[in-house]
């Protein structure tokens, strides 16, 4: 097995790939992200990996999770480097959609500003909330790039495959 030729299939493809300019794409991107709500969570530490699938707000550019707890702590605490994986459900390739995220997490602390907001975002009451145990927490990612899949670009011109960094 290639490994090293396997790995870069997408790269050396995508050299003479019909871009789109980065607004637009950004805006695609974005239709598709409203469309949908849940994500598969990937997080690894060593040898140690979970991919957990969680739903997901993506609000002013960065995706946020609320989660009572799990492993996915576990990678989190030495491993600040995530990949979402958002997919549109279709076995008809003429139909194919998806987008990889991949970025950084941060825990956001429990009733500070940005918390609340994504409290009131999602219309938990924050009543319940300071009655549990312990807070919910909350998982802020924030995107370096994307990879999006979406078939119908074919159909404007570009290539169904696309990149944005957004470093």
């Amino acid at each position: 097995m290639d490994y090293k030729a396997a790995a870069n299939f997408w790269i050396s493809k995508d050299k003479d790939s019909k871009k789109m300019n980065r607004e637009d794409l950004l805006k695609e991107i974005e239709a598709f992200l409203d469309k949908h709500k849940i994500c598969a969570l990937a997080t690894a530490s060593g040898d140690f990996v979970r991919c957990t699938p969680i739903e997901y707000n993506y609000v002013n550019g960065s995706f946020y999770l609320f989660s009572e707890g799990g492993l996915k702590f576990k990678a989190l605490e030495t491993n600040k480097h995530v990949c979402l994986a958002i997919y549109h459900e279709s076995t008809n390739f003429s139909d194919l959609s998806g987008l990889q995220v991949t970025g950084t997490a941060e825990i956001v602390e429990p009733w500070s500003d940005e918390y609340l907001k994504l409290v009131e975002h999602k219309h938990i009451p924050e009543g319940a909330l300071k009655k549990m145990p312990q807070p919910i927490n909350l998982i802020k990612i924030t995107p370096q790039v994307y990879d999006f899949l979406k078939s119908d670009l074919k159909k404007k011109g570009f290539s169904s495959r696309q990149q944005l960094k957004l470093e």
